[in-house]
């Protein structure tokens, strides 16, 4: 589903001042996911700072975890500069990604970055799964659904439009009588997976429309590979001008990554779970 982006409100003075100091000034806040991070670009836009309150302290250190595990692995990801923790919560430092997010691009220049920015998210994927610390298989992100759902905390807004009106439970139910299936051809086909490779999280070059690498890792883990084909297609879809733009876009990717047969019920899969996710 499409991630919709908002002007993140500028935190307490105070709290910018616990990470930044006198310095706080150098710092502007930029716009943001929906997480509730705070962030801000350095002024000589080298830079990047992420403020998480308490409540989302461990997501942010996840996020740092990955990102040093990932350092020197062939994936073009931001560095780690600077990590910190208070009471208030904790603030991760981290090197800027050069580029415009693909979510910026026409769809005809979206098309030109498309097969980079498939050989992007092929880097990720190519990466040892034995080797991966995280994971994020079907059966933790079926688990995390019926805790999102139990708390009928599913967000509206990240549905399809014919599943606004359904209850949460039988959209939840539908998923799970798709499970063993599914988790069968997890464990023929796991990867590791970027998480959330939607538009805005892949910067591309505005003048070679090269992908220069991918950011907002927090979600990387080991998972069937379609959970992030599936996201990467769904919201790519509101770029595209004309449906053909979209086929050639779908025939490209799995060409790139050396699919020869899609399947696109698993992908329909993955695009029905993900949404339970997010809460």
């Amino acid at each position: 589903p499409p991630r919709f982006i908002r002007k993140l409100k500028e935190p307490p003075l105070n709290r910018t001042n616990i990470f930044f100091g006198e310095s706080h000034s150098d710092w502007l806040p930029v716009r943001g996911g929906e997480s509730g991070d705070f962030v801000f670009r350095r002024g000589d836009g080298h830079a990047f700072a992420k403020i998480a309150p308490a409540s989302r302290r461990g997501e942010l250190a996840g996020e740092r975890d990955r990102l040093i595990w990932l350092k020197g692995r062939g994936v073009a990801c931001p560095e780690v500069i600077n990590w910190q923790e208070e009471q208030e919560g904790a603030c991760l430092v981290i090197t800027a990604i050069p580029g415009v997010p693909a979510a910026d691009l026409s769809g005809a220049d979206l098309l030109k970055a498309w097969p980079s920015m498939g050989q992007q998210l092929g880097a990720v994927h190519s990466l040892s799964v034995d080797q991966c610390p995280f994971e994020r298989r079907l059966s933790r992100m079926f688990g995390r659904a019926v805790d999102v759902v139990s708390r009928n905390a599913v967000n509206p807004d990240f549905l399809p439009d014919e599943d606004k009106s359904t209850p949460q439970l039988d959209l939840l139910a539908r998923v799970e009588r798709e499970l063993p299936v599914r988790l069968d051809q997890e464990r023929t086909d796991m990867v590791v997976c970027h998480g959330d490779p939607c538009m805005p999280n892949f910067m591309v070059d505005p003048k070679t429309l090269q992908c220069t690498g991918l950011i907002d890792l927090g979600r990387l883990g080991t998972a069937d590979r379609y959970a992030d084909l599936a996201l990467m297609i769904a919201n790519a879809e509101e770029n595209w001008a004309a449906p053909d733009e979209a086929e050639r876009a779908f025939a490209v990717l799995f060409n790139v990554l050396g699919i020869e047969a899609p399947d696109r019920e698993r992908l329909a899969f993955y695009l029905r779970l993900d949404p339970l996710t997010w809460g």
